[in-house]
């Protein structure tokens, strides 16, 4: 195994602390180190192990987990030619692709490689396990779908690859099909900190929501998918701002969205208010990958003291540095100006400040910089009952009567805080849970 690891070269950076290394430094001990003890090599392979059941866990390997392994690390290795394919592909006869192919070489051999000498050696028997392993039965929300269904189709493909000649092209192919690193597999993600440094995290299990599952608002979704497919094939759109009542599908759409165009490149970056010091950060991390990306802020508001909304004025326009074409920023709020208003504001002198409505001018210019804002309204009665009877249309179990059912409805409204899609929709969970 060393000797295929140590000759890697575009590949090269897999990290002393990669399983694969890990495992190949351990095979090496064991040829030359003469004082190394059988029981340390064991530990020190159990150790390993350990890492790879835990990974294969987290998203959801079966059947030969050494080799689902060895297809993860060629779909989420970032370097110049992996980066490049996911634009272009494998194209022409460059010097990269002689060196990417050398490489594949020394893949092709490990995700073939005869553990038995090892265990042979060692008395072990857990590479055999790991390369027939029957996993539990695991829920979907427990793992990181996503990532799963692609690495384990790459590595059925790999299985079928007669030389490296074979893995190359399908390895390539895969890149320009599906991108690679956690912005190629994943759809969504958010932004942690550990220590000084800012991560883009996946998240790793989204809503499967569609535009469809929104009852009503033909017009607004009509809106937000007009300017998403402007986005994705590269023509000029615009920032987005949702806003209006709570409850009745701003976030959704958003969602939705995403799982709508996800297949053409469309990620999303989950912001919240106290991170919007790292927007100029995140920019640059994304803005020169091959996707489109829209920072999501759900639930945008400022108080009057808070300050931050400047950051977010100066990354939508204003600030030196233009904003990517492959960038665009979607709020939701349950206001329309986003920074709260009281009546002082509309006085042009207070006791404070001479020339206050500069103030709010400013508050107001946040607004003006999201070119496309879409209001959605809490629904009338009528509209509710509308949303509630074709929610229970795709319930089989409900048999109650459309007058029963809007009763119920309209009271469960009453007490539970008016009408919305949202409140339609927990009335009907609810009479879910009481039927039998």
């Amino acid at each position: 195994m060393y000797r295929e690891t140590s000759r890697l070269i575009m590949y090269g950076n897999l990290g002393k602390d990669s399983i694969l290394m890990k495992l190949s430094a351990i095979f090496e001990r064991e040829n030359r180190d003469s004082n190394a003890t059988k029981e340390e090599l064991v530990r020190a392979i159990y150790d390993e192990i350990y890492r790879l059941l835990d990974l294969s866990t987290t998203y959801g390997f079966d059947e030969n987990l050494w080799q689902c392994y060895i297809a993860y690390l060629l779909a989420t290795n970032e370097n110049p030619f992996s980066i490049i394919c996911e634009t272009v592909g494998a194209s022409g006869e460059g010097s990269a692709n002689t060196i990417v192919k050398q490489d594949m070489e020394c893949f092709y051999r490990l995700f073939h490689y005869d553990f038995s000498e090892m265990e042979k050696k060692l008395g072990v028997q857990c590479f055999d396990i790991l390369t027939h392993y029957h996993s539990m039965a695991k829920a979907e929300n427990t793992y990181n779908k996503s990532v799963s269904e692609k690495v384990r189709a790459l590595a059925k493909q790999l299985r079928k690859a007669k030389n490296a000649e074979d893995m190359f092209a399908i390895v390539t192919s895969f890149y320009k099909q599906y991108g690679v690193g956690k912005f190629g597999l994943n759809k969504a993600f958010r932004i942690v900190h550990r220590g000084e440094e800012m991560i883009i995290s996946p998240i790793t299990h989204t809503s499967d929501v569609v535009l469809d599952d929104l009852i009503g608002y033909e017009l607004q979704k009509k809106q937000l998918i007009e300017n998403t497919e402007a986005f994705v094939e590269g023509r000029r759109a615009n920032n987005c701002l949702l806003f209006g009542d709570s409850g009745t599908g701003k976030s959704t759409c958003i969602k939705a969205v995403l799982n709508r165009y996800y297949d053409r490149g469309l990620r999303l970056i989950e912001v919240y208010k106290h991170q919007f010091q790292d927007l100029s950060a995140i920019i640059e991390q994304i803005k020169n990958r091959n996707y489109k990306f829209i920072i999501y802020m759900d639930d945008l508001s400022f108080e009057e003291f808070e300050i931050e909304y400047k950051y977010l004025k100066a990354v939508i326009e204003g600030g030196m540095e233009v904003k990517p074409d492959n960038v665009l920023i979607y709020a939701t709020s349950n206001r329309r100006h986003l920074i709260r208003e009281t009546w002082g504001d509309r006085s042009d002198m207070t006791q404070d400040e001479l020339h206050h409505s500069d103030t709010m001018q400013e508050k107001l210019s946040l607004v003006a910089r999201f070119g496309v804002t879409i209001n959605f309204s809490r629904p009338m009665k009528k509209e509710f009952e509308e949303i509630v009877l074709s929610l229970a249309e795709r319930e089989p179990d409900l048999t109650l009567t459309e007058e029963e059912l809007l009763r119920q409805a309209n009271a469960w409204s009453i007490r539970n805080g008016g009408y919305s899609g949202r409140v339609a929709e927990q009335f009907i969970i609810h009479l879910k849970s009481i039927t039998r």
